[in-house]
C-alpha cells in the first residue's frame, strides 16, 4: 500500500527530489505527471505500479525481477467531494469553517447560529463542534472584565472612603458611577454599536472621570462646612464655584475622545465603543453631578445641619 500511495504522491501531488540554485537564489525541483495527465482520470489508471517478482531465466522462481501492473489493477476510482486538506488538532481531525460577522456583535451571531446547528443539523456519533477566533477570545475577556471592573469599582470606593474618612460623603461620589453607566448604555443605543469589550474597558475608564468630578464638588462643600459655613449655603456656592472646573473636565475628556468616536479606518471597531461609552457617559454624569449630587448631599446632610448650626453659635459665643 504504502509504494502505491507513494506513486500517486508523486504523479499527482508532486514530490521534491532536489533543489535549483540561480545565483543566491534557490528553488525547490518538483517531479510530477503533467496537468493534462493528472486531470484525466483514465490517464491516471494507466500508471504503471513496479511490482517485484521471483524469476529464474528458465520461467521458474529465481532472480529479482521487476514487473508492473497499472494503477487501475490495484485501486479503485472514484470521484467524490472532499477536503483539499485533512487537519488534526490533539490527534483528532479538525474541519474549520469561517466566517467574517458585520453589522452585528459576535456574541449574538454565535448564539443564533448554535441554535441553528442544535436544531437543524445532526452531527454523527463523534463529531461535535466548538467556536473559536475572536468569539474565543470575547470569551476569554469576558470573563476577565467579570473580575477587573468588580475589583476596580471596589478600589474605587475604598479610595474614596480613605480620602474622606466617611462612609456618606464616599457613596455620595460613587452614586456618579451608576449616573456615567447610563449615560453610556444610551449612547451605544443611540449610535446601534453593541456591547464590546472595547466597550467594557470604556466603561472602566468612564468610572474613573465620573468619581473624580463629584470628588471635586464634595470636597469644596466640605470645606465650606468646615469654615462654617451653613449647609444650604456650601451646597449653593459649592456647586457655581466647581461649575467650571467639573464643565472643563468633562470638556476635555469628550472633546479628546471624539476623533475616535467618528474613526472609519483600521481599528474603528475598538475604538468607537470605547470613545462612544466615555462621551456619552461624562455628558450624563456631568450633568447629574451639577444636578443630582448637591440634591443628595442635602439628604444625606439633613439630620447633621441642627447639629453645624449648634456649633456655629457657640463658636460665635
Amino acid at each position: 500500500m504504502s509504494d502505491v500511495q507513494e506513486v500517486i504522491e508523486i504523479a499527482v501531488g508532486g514530490k521534491t527530489v532536489n533543489q535549483v540554485f540561480e545565483g543566491d537564489r534557490r528553488f525547490d525541483l518538483i517531479v510530477r505527471l503533467p496537468e493534462n495527465i493528472r486531470s484525466d482520470i483514465e490517464q491516471l489508471k494507466r500508471i504503471p505500479i513496479a511490482i517485484p517478482t521471483m524469476l529464474s531465466t528458465n520461467g521458474s522462481m529465481g532472480g529479482n525481477h521487476l514487473s508492473f501492473l497499472p494503477l487501475r489493477e490495484l485501486t479503485a476510482f472514484d470521484i467524490s467531494t472532499g477536503p483539499n486538506q485533512i487537519s488534526r488538532e490533539n490527534g483528532k481531525r479538525q474541519i474549520i469553517v469561517t466566517a467574517n460577522v458585520r453589522g452585528r456583535d459576535i456574541g449574538s451571531f454565535v448564539d443564533e447560529a448554535q441554535g441553528v446547528i442544535q436544531q437543524d443539523a445532526s452531527l454523527p456519533s463523534g463529531y461535535w463542534t466548538s467556536w473559536g477566533g475572536q468569539f474565543e477570545q470575547m470569551q476569554s475577556a469576558t470573563k476577565r472584565l467579570q473580575i477587573v471592573v468588580p475589583l476596580a469599582l471596589f478600589l474605587i470606593f475604598v479610595l474614596l472612603f480613605t480620602t474622606f474618612g466617611e462612609f456618606k460623603d464616599a457613596l455620595l461620589v460613587f452614586t456618579g458611577v451608576p449616573m456615567a453607566l447610563t449615560g453610556g448604555v444610551a449612547a451605544l443605543w443611540l449610535r446601534g454599536i453593541p456591547l464590546s469589550i472595547s466597550a467594557g474597558v470604556g466603561f472602566i475608564a468612564l468610572s474613573g472621570v465620573a468619581v473624580l468630578n463629584g470628588l471635586v464638588m464634595i470636597s469644596f462643600i466640605r470645606k465650606l462646612r468646615e469654615d462654617g459655613t451653613a449647609i444650604d449655603s456650601a451646597i449653593r456656592d459649592g456647586a457655581h464655584t466647581r461649575l467650571r472646573p467639573v464643565l472643563m473636565t468633562a470638556l476635555v475628556a469628550s472633546v479628546g475622545f471624539l476623533p475616535m468616536a467618528l474613526a472609519t479606518g483600521t481599528g474603528a471597531e475598538v475604538q468607537r465603543p470605547l470613545a462612544t461609552v466615555v462621551i456619552g457617559g461624562i455628558l450624563s454624569s456631568t450633568a447629574l453631578t451639577l444636578v443630582v449630587l448637591p440634591v443628595l448631599y442635602r439628604m444625606f446632610h439633613r439630620d447633621n445641619e441642627s447639629g453645624s448650626l449648634a456649633a456655629i453659635a457657640a463658636a460665635s459665643d
